[in-house]
């Protein structure tokens, strides 16, 4: 609860104080994990500072020496623990401390214990998924080089590249790559160069070293602000067996600086000779397909109808000729052997023509209503009958009958 003062009804230090250290109290026996600086002995009483191994704070830690000498002589300056403490605040002097229970080294079991979770908790959220990391330009404009002041990192992506692209330019951000002051300086230059609408490629480098020196490159608020980057990331960080989890959630992950500088700029020769190829393929490709058309055109050209249509016009009117002639043939052929069977018809219908047995002196006995008479017993004497004969007509009566 707030207290109720004003510039007339000041309340003594004393009150103020003792409010700071009844909200304290409450907070009861906490873990607290840090980087051990400024380790002092005194008597039977340890003092010293504990660093927040990320952000620039501190706070001052209290203990018996019993309880430090329990923790076994890895309590050191720049060791890493955890400590079980109850926090103080002295009313006297208005300042804080905490009061140690009990030191744990952070060993490196338990640093790559917390690393494994950390990488699920990462994996589950999706920041590793491929899916999210985006490609590098082909020639970037600028590249912002996060690294160590002079360091051999530095000087491996800066040469490296300028051998490969000499034009390439380069905005170096210099930072501290170990130590508790790491996390804050590499964030602080990757927000710089994010923010940067030059910087096309951003490359965070360090070379090689132990796995509490990398332990910066693990830290989940790097990690974080490094998938939130809208610029592409390239993690050069340490060799080929050193992996931190910046490696993971990198749009790029280089085994070394020099890879970095591989992987970032293209090889100028690499590219002229790839240019070189291209341009000699195309120049096949452009001859050879020039070479296919002049042959078709020549093969046409060389067609009888293209070379000499005079004589194709010549050759179709003596196929025209030759089919006149064959018609022609075909039909004075068909009439001739018409004419012919006419003619043998003609002869069959004269030959077995009545007129034709008349003009050998026979004749044609008919009645008066033109039937023929063909026995003598069919007419009766005195009957008048017509004789016809080869040349004319008879008219007779009936005398005499007589049967053969």
């Amino acid at each position: 609860m707030a207290m109720e003062t004003s510039a007339e009804s000041p309340v003594p230090v004393r009150t103020v104080l003792q409010a700071v250290s009844g909200w304290i109290g409450r907070l009861g026996r906490i873990w607290v994990e840090g980087q051990i600086t400024d380790l002092n002995a005194r008597g039977g009483t340890v003092y010293m500072t504990l660093r927040d191994p990320v952000a620039n704070m501190s706070v001052r830690v209290v203990g018996p020496r019993a309880v430090f000498e329990a923790a076994g002589p890895a309590v050191t300056d720049g060791a890493r623990v955890v400590v079980h403490a109850k926090p103080d605040f002295w009313i006297n002097r208005g300042t804080f401390s905490l009061s140690v229970l009990e030191v744990r080294p952070v060993g490196v079991g338990e640093l790559l214990a917390r690393l494994e979770r950390l990488k699920r908790v990462l994996a589950a959220e999706g920041l590793f998924r491929p899916e999210r990391k985006r490609p590098l330009p082909f020639l970037p404009g600028r590249i912002g080089l996060i690294c160590g002041r002079d360091s051999d990192a530095e000087h491996d992506v800066l040469q490296n590249a300028r051998r490969r692209w000499p034009a390439v330019a380069f905005r170096v951000e210099n930072t501290a790559v170990q130590g508790p002051y790491a996390v804050g300086e590499v964030m602080e230059a990757l927000r710089a160069l994010d923010a940067d609408p030059d910087i096309d490629v951003i490359v965070i480098a360090r070379g090689g070293g132990a796995m509490e020196d990398l332990l910066p490159f693990s830290d989940e608020a790097l990690v974080r602000a490094v998938s939130a980057a809208r610029t592409p990331v390239v993690s050069a960080i340490g060799h080929e067996q050193d992996s931190p989890i910046l490696d993971l959630v990198a749009d790029v992950r280089a085994s070394t600086p020099t890879d970095a500088a591989k992987k970032t700029v293209p090889d100028v020769r690499e590219q002229l000779q790839l240019v070189r190829q291209l341009r000699d393929r195309g120049r096949r490709c452009l001859a050879g397909g020039l070479e296919r058309e002049e042959a078709w055109l020549r093969s046409i050209r060389s067609r009888p109808a293209l070379a000499d249509p005079v004589r194709e016009i010549e050759r179709q009117s003596e196929q025209v000729m030759a089919l006149r002639d064959r018609s022609r043939r075909c039909l004075s052929g068909a009439l001739d052997r018409a004419g012919d069977q006419l003619a043998h018809t003609r002869a069959r219908l004269l030959t077995l023509s009545p007129a034709a047995t008349l003009e050998r002196g026979y004749a044609i006995v008919q009645r008066e209503d033109a039937s023929v008479v063909r026995e003598s017993s069919a007419v009766r004497d005195g009957e008048r009958l017509q004789v016809r004969l080869a040349s004319g007509r008879l008219g007779v009566t009936v005398a005499e009958r007589a049967d053969s």
